[in-house]
């Protein structure tokens, strides 16, 4: 259903406590992240009930409205808009910011609250880590569908002129990728964007080549994403330090040279070579463990990805996503990992089929059987499978089998990987890739996502559904 995003944004808006209650707001690719000052003044049931609004899911720091895919994007804006706009609704003046001033002090004594109970520093990090790649999954998935069409072309020896202005097209954004993660990364952690790119650059830069370190020539792009992100981070470091030392006269010359020189330096001499290690090793190791242990590497992934997100702890797969993604060409990781929610569309399913008095469950499940099957779980997840418990269970066991069923025909030599990260689902389709022709990717894929259909739906058939329907809400 295409949803209105300025009538989506201005039926939120109030439901979350209205503008005044707004803290910050943000998206990622399924959610809009609001940072509210009083949590309480949100209704929940009229706002999981909105058109459009696909569920609610509530992280220590931030309250975040499922949207799916798209409709995020439009919503984010059109809410930020009404932020932005003089409302008459709300108190003017002097009494509007002293309302306002009340509810952020209020909120910061209910947010530091919930960071003491709920963040751990694992957590914490985590979700640092993946505000630095988060906002590169978009160019990842639009660059890694133009590579994938371009390989289709080329393989069926079609529109030879078109085919190298389409690899320049998918590859330029790869190239610089680095740079990218630089900038992210000096942002996230407090320095000045832009020297946090300009020293991650150091690391494509095709110059590197003439040095030589611990016996071993330098290579443009050796260390990835990985050098990129340590660079970064010491660059961010030596920013910080410099700040609070070198006098106000000089800082505008001293801060940026030293940040630059004393990281540029660091980088080449010591975090490329490490990185390098690192990458190669990550690279080496998933292949090890999908052409030596095949299925039961595939059943473990495929199993424990949902308890992963659940968690958090899925957010550290992104760097070694986009480092394998940058070395090969493509990540066997993420077809496997997607098998979780092809068990939880099963487990729904059968769900839907056995409750067949729950009428508003039933409802839920019609509603939010799309998105899951598009690859965005989490109005199934939060609506349907974790309150009734057995079933996210049981999804997980659809998700094992469908992650092994990828994971043996790896074994066999047939990889199957994904040239981006973010979708799953039948989403990823356009952006499969690996050592075979396109039709057995396409046949692995599909019958791994058919498995976790169908062990899903028979283990939560058998053993999943509770007894009695659930009480409405």
């Amino acid at each position: 259903m295409r949803i209105d995003p300025t009538v989506t944004a201005a039926a939120v808006l109030p439901l979350v406590g209205g503008p005044a209650n707004v803290v910050s707001v943000a998206h990622c690719m399924t959610r809009l992240r609001l940072g509210l000052a009083d949590p309480s003044r949100v209704d929940e049931e009229a706002l999981r009930s909105l058109p459009g609004v696909l569920g609610l899911v509530v992280d220590a720091g931030s309250y975040q409205v499922v949207l799916g895919p798209g409709a995020v994007t439009q919503v984010t804006s059109a809410f930020e808009a009404l932020l932005a706009a003089p409302t008459g609704g709300e108190p003017p003046g002097a009494a509007r910011g002293e309302l306002a001033g009340e509810l952020a002090a209020r909120g910061d004594l209910l947010r530091e609250d919930r960071r003491r109970r709920n963040a751990t520093p694992l957590k914490s990090a985590l979700r640092r880590l993946a505000n630095v790649f988060v906002p590169l999954i978009p160019a990842l998935i639009g660059c890694g569908v133009v590579a994938g069409v371009n390989g289709l072309l080329v393989n069926a020896g079609l529109l030879p002129w078109l085919t190298p202005a389409l690899a320049a097209v998918a590859s330029g954004f790869m190239a610089l990728i680095a740079v990218f993660v630089g900038l992210n990364t000096a942002k996230e952690f407090g320095g000045t964007p832009v020297l946090g790119g300009a020293v991650a650059a150091i690391v494509v830069y095709p110059g590197v080549a003439k040095l030589t370190v611990f016996g071993v020539t330098l290579s443009p792009g050796q260390g990835g994403v990985l050098g990129a992100l340590a660079a970064a981070l010491l660059a961010t470091r030596v920013e910080k330090w410099c700040r609070g030392r070198v006098p106000d006269a000089l800082d505008v010359l001293l801060t940026p040279t030293l940040t630059v020189l004393v990281a540029g330096l660091a980088t080449l001499y010591g975090l490329m070579w490490a990185a390098g290690a690192v990458s190669t090793a990550i690279g080496t190791a998933a292949n090890w463990l999908l052409t030596t242990t095949g299925p039961f590497a595939g059943l473990v992934l495929g199993g424990l990805f949902l308890p992963l997100v659940m968690l958090g702890l899925h957010q550290a797969l992104i760097p070694i996503h986009a480092t394998l993604i940058e070395q090969q060409g493509y990540t066997v990781l993420l077809p496997i990992l997607a098998m979780a929610g092809a068990g939880q569309v099963g487990a729904c399913l059968a769900v839907y089929v056995r409750l067949r008095h729950d009428t508003s469950l039933r409802t839920t499940i019609r509603s939010a059987l799309p998105a899951g099957l598009l690859g965005v779980g989490e109005p199934l997840i939060y609506g349907v499978s974790l309150p009734l418990g057995r079933p996210f269970l049981t999804a997980c066991a659809g998700g094992a089998a469908g992650g092994a069923f990828v994971g043996f025909f790896a074994m066999l030599g047939d990889r199957v990987g994904a040239t981006a990260i973010g979708p799953s689902g039948w989403a990823l389709f356009p952006l499969l890739a690996g050592n075979r022709g396109w039709g057995s990717l396409l046949a692995i894929y599909t019958g791994g996502l058919l498995t976790g259909y169908a062990v899903g739906f028979t283990a939560t058939y058998l053993f999943g559904v509770p007894d009695r329907p659930r009480p409405p809400a």
